[in-house]
């Protein structure tokens, strides 16, 4: 099935560039870059990554707790090997996402009016859209990305065949991301001695999402970030970052450090949620987006949360739902421009913002 819609896709390119002008939502449109000089041909596309490579390696098939455990208390990430997610299927799901972004903006717009699929840009995607088109540039996101919710993929029916080639291949994506993010926190709250019943109810298969994102590229890369420095709300996240356009970059020892994009490993990260779970053991870790000069950046991350409902009850924190915490994020980003967090639901007082 996969490859049937693969087939299609390649046989039905569409005529949009990924360069095109039009592919880009009204606020990205001035940094096409046809108005700009090619990179040179013999330019290293990991130029910017020859230092050694510092993430943690955690290897799914022999996995080890002590390693495991170290990555989470001082990182709160870590690059994961033999995950057993096919390459093909990463690499499709790359040019899929090529595809689907190469279309032109009202299109990708019109495509996912009424859908539980949502289309955003210049913003993160908690918040409408619409609020990136009345905020200045310099505080503005450089990026624009569908909003998948996994649970609803099978009743979406989209009517663009590109669109519905990123749902084939989601659902596929889905179970290999499912696998690796229960056997990832089974391991994790082995290691937190939690209670292995109460544990299933924190990593809800139900609530998993997948955010399809695309950067820009721009010579000048002081015009911002392609994503903001920021914690996610998730348990975890697992993030196809590609193979060669790089722009991760993790906040370590008050330095930020550059994750490099190596073929066929994820990057997993740790959110607030794990972090209030293991009462503040593992760290939910900061980190954003640069913009790189000379090529768009397309990325795939899947996210996964408690169930709604269920009460995250530790020393460090006040009972909350994630549904609770969904909420403040957002009356925080309304009303102070951006996310404050744990720190809301934090026994010490008073907060400063």
């Amino acid at each position: 099935m996969v490859d049937l819609y693969i087939s299609k896709l390649s046989k039905n390119k569409n005529n949009n560039s990924m360069n095109n002008m039009e592919s880009y939502p009204p606020v990205l449109r001035h940094l096409d870059q046809q108005q700009h000089p090619p990179p040179p041909p013999n330019l290293d596309p990991n130029e910017e990554f020859q230092e050694p490579d510092p993430v943690p390696i955690i290897d799914l098939e022999c996995l080890q707790h002590e390693k495991l455990e170290e990555a989470c208390k001082n990182w709160g990430l870590f690059r994961l090997v033999n995950h057993g997610v096919p390459l093909t299927l990463l690499k499709e799901l790359q040019e899929v996402a090529k595809e689907l972004f190469g279309l032109s903006f009202e299109a990708k717009e019109g495509a996912c009016s009424g859908s539980p699929v949502t289309y955003f840009w210049g913003t993160p995607a908690l918040t409408p859209s619409g609020t990136a088109l009345t905020k200045s540039p310099q505080n503005m996101n450089w990026v624009e990305g569908f909003d998948v919710p996994l649970s609803q993929l099978s009743h979406f029916n989209p009517q663009l065949p590109t669109l519905e080639s990123v749902r084939v291949l989601l659902m596929e994506y889905e179970k290999h991301l499912s696998r690796i993010g229960i056997r990832l926190f089974e391991a994790m709250a082995k290691n937190l001695e939690l209670n292995i019943k109460r544990s299933k109810e924190y990593i809800a298969e139900k609530s998993g999402m997948v955010r399809v994102y695309r950067y820009p590229n721009c010579p000048d890369t002081n015009v911002g970030l392609g994503m903001e420095a920021h914690t996610d709300s998730s348990v975890m996240s697992i993030l196809n970052q590609g193979d060669e356009v790089g722009g991760l970059q993790l906040l370590k020892h008050h330095k930020w450090l550059n994750v490099k994009p190596i073929p066929n490993t994820l990057i997993v990260n740790l959110g607030d949620m794990m972090q209030a779970i293991s009462n503040d053991r593992y760290k939910s870790v900061m980190h954003r987006v640069s913009i790189n000069k000379h090529k768009e950046r397309i990325s795939l991350c899947y996210f996964v949360f408690p169930g709604e409902e269920v009460v995250i009850e530790s020393s460090k924190y006040k009972p909350f739902t994630y549904n609770e915490f969904r909420s403040q994020v957002q009356e925080d980003i309304k009303a102070l421009g951006h996310k404050v967090g744990l720190p809301r639901f934090h026994h010490s007082q008073p907060l400063l913002l």
